[in-house]
């Protein structure tokens, strides 16, 4: 077959996060199983316009909204030419049915819904604008078409939130991250966080949970590990303890990660939480609150904590991992090391692949 996947950026962008890891984890695979598959995206200042990786043609044009129209313009002109369309919704989806023939297989990807998120990150008169689009726009464009959500938190969210109606299928994020070799777990309570630096994220709310728990443990040491627009003012309060490290290369951060007692994440919501899993593949349990996609992520009790949000976000977040390091101080750092690997390796990429190609290719699948 002859595929599209379009999507907002690719992973090479700066800005890029777990949606794009895991669209271009499905396109790659995709391409390995011998389909024409085109990666069309966004073009961050520096980016070729066209390459070839792993089999996949990327193009590249517009920016952070002029890629929209530009990549409905560049599927217009080549209507014909697909026979299925792989939309990837981050916040609004591309509305490729607007362009494309009816006999071209659609499937829409959503990660999360944004609903709650725009106003975070946009003049209140372009989030509901953002609003308008993601729900009433997008459900009467993708009504004839099967949706693809990465956690039954989107399910949920797309059926309440959004009033969608057809059919939902969960394709889940596969995990890359492998335990690195001589990785010595700290001796003192070191707590990472990992993902972008942008509003809904929240780590501002970690920063401000560091002082209480030093007047604990002395010794703690945070580790940010992330790029993103707020960094510049996360680095001009870092609490003493905390290392913000920006962009780390992949075995790097994977030494980081298992070396620390406990990841966290104190995010408003999300899709699925592939920094928690990837954490999890290394041994190392989650500190997040109770709220979507991460509640998917984290088996509260056995791979990590979920903490309500009762009141002050930094001070539900302190007592979380507060609790979180008393245990493991008294059961010992490694405690939660075998169940955290065991969930992660319920998740392959290979297995959602398998599933997506399916779904574009119609097999009627059921719905989970």
């Amino acid at each position: 077959m002859k595929v599209a996947v379009v999507n907002w950026r690719d992973p090479w962008h700066p800005d890029s996060g777990g949606a794009e890891t895991y669209a271009w984890q499905m396109a790659s695979r995709m391409a390995r199983a011998g389909h024409e598959v085109c990666f069309v995206t966004a073009r961050a200042p520096g980016q070729s316009r066209a390459q070839t990786r792993d089999g996949v043609r990327v193009r590249r044009m517009g920016g952070v909204f002029t890629v929209y129209p530009l990549v409905l313009l560049w599927l217009l002109a080549r209507r014909g030419r697909f026979d299925a369309v792989l939309d990837c919704q981050n916040g609004i989806p591309f509305f490729t049915p607007w362009v494309l023939p009816r006999r071209t297989r659609i499937l829409l990807v959503v990660h999360h819904v944004h609903d709650r998120q725009f106003g975070l990150h946009l003049p209140w008169w372009l989030a509901a604008v953002g609003r308008f689009l993601e729900g009433p726009v997008s459900r009467w464009t993708y009504r004839g078409h099967a949706s693809v959500a990465v956690s039954p938190s989107t399910v949920r969210a797309m059926r309440e939130r959004l009033g969608w109606s057809g059919p939902i299928h969960v394709v889940h994020n596969g995990v890359t991250a492998g335990p690195p070799p001589e990785v010595v777990r700290s001796p003192v309570p070191r707590v990472v966080c990992v993902g972008r630096l942008v509003a809904h994220k929240r780590v501002d709310v970690l920063l401000d949970a560091v002082a209480e728990l030093r007047e604990r443990w002395p010794d703690l040491t945070v580790d940010v590990v992330g790029r993103g627009p707020e960094e510049a003012a996360l680095r001009a309060r870092l609490p003493e303890g905390v290392t913000l490290h920006g962009y780390l290369p992949e075995e790097e951060k994977e030494r980081l990660i298992a070396s620390a007692w406990v990841h966290v994440s104190a995010s408003q919501g999300e899709g699925w939480g592939l920094s928690v899993v990837e954490a999890a593949a290394l041994g190392v349990p989650t500190v997040a609150f109770d709220v979507d996609g991460l509640r998917d992520a984290v088996r509260d009790g056995e791979t990590g904590w979920l903490v309500p949000e009762t009141g002050s976000p930094a001070t539900d977040l302190a007592k979380g991992l507060a609790a979180a390091l008393d245990e493991l101080t008294r059961e010992g750092p490694d405690a939660y090391n075998m169940k955290c690997r065991e969930w992660a390796g319920r998740f392959s990429w290979d297995a959602g692949a398998d599933r997506l190609m399916a779904l574009i290719s119609g097999a009627n699948l059921e719905e989970r």
